[in-house]
């Protein structure tokens, strides 16, 4: 019952685990990315006014945002003293930095609920001020207030040779999703800043679209591309992001086989216990077919045996595994400062905290599975109960 029980609760806390690192993971990527982006063919989108009026014409589009983007270095000004805390950091950070309209990209992400100082409306054209990832500030040693240096690749031609383009933006806020990738990676300022950074005039990397159903964008997406007047590639979420989720979904599975192997050997101590009842219980056995008997229902006295071990088993991993997988986010920073250790770095992992998400199917599957395992494993020792012969058991009786 004991092996049963673990089993079970293991097998339902880290599906819930997995669950919850899958659903946790979409939410913040989704937070940041937008479910499909339309990309110019070349790296930049001339009218995109009218891709994204034709984009928004598809009903399943609510939408739709323009952006520039590109890579550059920052570099974080020392700041004299007496005006201010200096964060630690090394001053210099390779980053994407997104080109961005306040107004319309709060309808394609969630940057609002998620920022830690300052405000996204603080962007404004010709006023060169950034907003950075809570990591990417705390490596340049900045805060709100100060100034960083942009460095674009794209250089200026002199007598001298190619100089980049330099430009100081002043900090106006500091956001934080929870992953690594973005806090540490990326800085948005104003749509028309970038444009002259990138001296791009008009243009635009591209537009970032909304739908009503994230799950559906790749459908969607098909259904953009034959209203589209200019060439365009279109890029949906799960194809940007595939990669993770196909991890996450192969580990859940390989957990859930390696970790039937407890409720499998669970099942085997099962077989066990019965052959030994059975053993100890010959002469017993062999007095009840003498008193008429049949073979069916010695048989069937073992196999009831057998299933209520599984049941009472099963009843306490489910409960338990129920009751931690829906309070594993208090259990698990108990034990982290119980410990002093935390299980989940950010600097290694995507998410620093250990999610749940407790899905019912799941508890039902596994139940189901784990109990026609303890019923299987009944079969054996209930035969071998049948074919006793009351001769041979009693004759040293």
């Amino acid at each position: 019952m004991a092996g049963i029980a673990l089993g079970v609760a293991a097998l339902i806390v880290v599906l819930s685990v997995m669950n919850g690192f899958q659903k946790e993971l979409r939410s913040r990527i989704l937070g940041v990315t937008s479910h499909i982006e339309v990309v110019g063919m070349d790296g930049a989108l001339m009218d995109w006014q009218r891709v994204a009026a034709q984009a928004l014409k598809v009903p399943q589009v609510l939408a739709a945002a323009p952006y520039v983007q590109g890579q550059v270095m920052l570099n974080g000004l020392n700041r004299e003293a007496g005006e201010g805390p200096v964060m630690p950091g090394s001053g210099v950070r390779g980053a994407i930095i997104r080109g961005i309209d306040p107004q319309t990209e709060n309808t394609v992400a969630d940057f609002n609920t998620h920022m830690k100082y300052g405000a996204l409306d603080s962007l404004q054209p010709g006023a060169y001020r950034i907003v950075l990832g809570s990591d990417l500030a705390r490596a340049l040693g900045v805060v709100v207030g100060d100034r960083v240096t942009v460095i674009a690749p794209e250089g200026v031609v002199t007598p001298a040779g190619v100089i980049p383009r330099i430009k100081s933006f002043e900090v106006s806020g500091v956001f934080e999703f929870g992953m690594y990738e973005y806090d540490s990676g990326l800085a948005l300022i104003d749509l028309k800043d970038a444009q002259v950074l990138f001296r791009l005039g008009q243009t635009v990397t591209g537009v970032r679209l909304k739908v009503d159903d994230p799950f559906n964008a790749p459908q969607i997406a098909r259904s953009i591309a034959p209203v589209l007047d200019e060439p365009a590639y279109l890029i949906d979420w799960s194809r940007k992001h595939a990669n993770f989720f196909r991890a996450v979904q192969i580990e859940k599975r390989m957990m859930f086989l390696i970790l039937f192997l407890i409720v499998a050997v669970a099942a085997f101590n099962i077989v066990s216990t019965l052959v030994m009842a059975v053993t100890d219980k010959r002469g017993d056995i062999a007095i009840l077919r003498t008193l008429g008997a049949s073979r069916g229902s010695i048989a069937m006295i073992f196999m009831v045996q057998g299933a209520l071990i599984g049941l009472i088993g099963l009843g306490l991993g489910v409960a338990g595994g129920v009751a931690l997988a829906l309070n594993i986010e208090t259990v698990v920073p108990a034990i982290e400062r119980l410990f002093g250790i935390h299980f989940l770095s950010r600097e290694v992992y995507f998410i620093s905290d250990l999610p749940s998400d407790l899905q019912w199917d799941d508890v039902m599957t596994i139940s189901i599975t784990a109990f026609v395992l303890t019923l299987l494993a009944t079969l054996y020792p209930s035969l071998r109960a049948a074919r006793v012969q009351p001769a041979e058991a009693l004759r040293h009786e």
